[in-house]
């Protein structure tokens, strides 16, 4: 089976966003070769762009705080596994313990270094980070691989509080859905939704083995969902099978 996921927020898209870049540059900051390093500055100029938001430290506290208030009171209810709910709400203090402790606007350490706002620079010209245009940055790249991992280290952890708060918060999320198996007959499905039916985020699930993906559209009054035939990659034509899947409605 493969997942697709569909934010329906503003905020709740620019947490996946951060997700995403972040689980890319955890691979390539891991790396030995040059080139590794070398996308994992450029993962990390994605997350300092996107987490720029004046606001997204305060949103997540301010979650982070409503999980907290909502998820306290679960200790009483029997059927609710005190050990995990426990180790969940200790994760909730000490990311919101960090989040407090972190002064200064997201990603101000980057722009404050000359030598990398350079390279991020040059980085947005193509093929403009070559040894020609950046000797500085050709002199790092040939260092030791541990000695840049210690420098990207450095560079990351001031995001770490950001990046530990929009995981729980994405994990509640994901695990907070309502879900039902449909048919999109011919490749398409429709659903006038309700106010039981509003969501955050949408996880549709399908088998692997189909060759098409869903193009998602959704208001408050309805949901459409277009299975694309992938075929060749050619994009535009609707799958025109029926088409089994899962979908679950997630909300906070």
């Amino acid at each position: 089976m493969i997942r697709y996921e569909h934010p329906l927020n503003e905020r709740i898209r620019t947490l996946m966003r951060l997700e995403d870049v972040y689980s890319r540059l955890s691979v390539y900051a891991e790396g030995d070769l040059p080139q590794d390093h070398h996308a994992a500055l450029a993962s990390l100029f994605e997350i300092a762009d996107i987490a720029a938001r004046a606001d997204l430290k305060t949103e997540l506290l301010q979650e982070l705080e409503r999980q907290r208030q909502v998820l306290g009171p679960l200790r009483a209810n029997p059927r609710i596994e005190t050990e995990a709910l426990d180790a969940l709400l200790a994760d909730i203090d000490g990311v919101t313990a960090q989040l407090l402790a972190a002064s200064g606007k997201l990603g101000a350490h980057l722009r404050e270094n000359e030598w990398l706002m350079a390279i991020k620079q040059r980085s947005g010209i193509p093929g403009g980070a070559c040894e020609f245009d950046l000797p500085a940055y050709h002199w790092w790249l040939h260092r030791d691989a541990e000695a840049r991992r210690a420098d990207l280290r450095g560079w990351i952890e001031p995001f770490e509080p950001v990046l530990a708060g929009l995981a729980i918060v994405l994990r509640l999320l994901r695990e907070n859905g309502r879900s039902g198996r449909h048919i999109a007959y011919r490749g398409v499905f429709q659903l006038m939704l309700t106010t039981a039916k509003v969501a955050q985020l949408l996880r549709l699930t399908v088998a692997r083995d189909l060759a098409c993906v869903p193009e998602i559209s959704a208001n408050k009054y309805a949901l459409n969902i277009r299975f694309i035939d992938v075929t060749g990659m050619d994009r535009g034509t609707v799958y025109d099978r029926d088409v089994e899947f899962e979908l679950a409605f997630c909300n906070l």
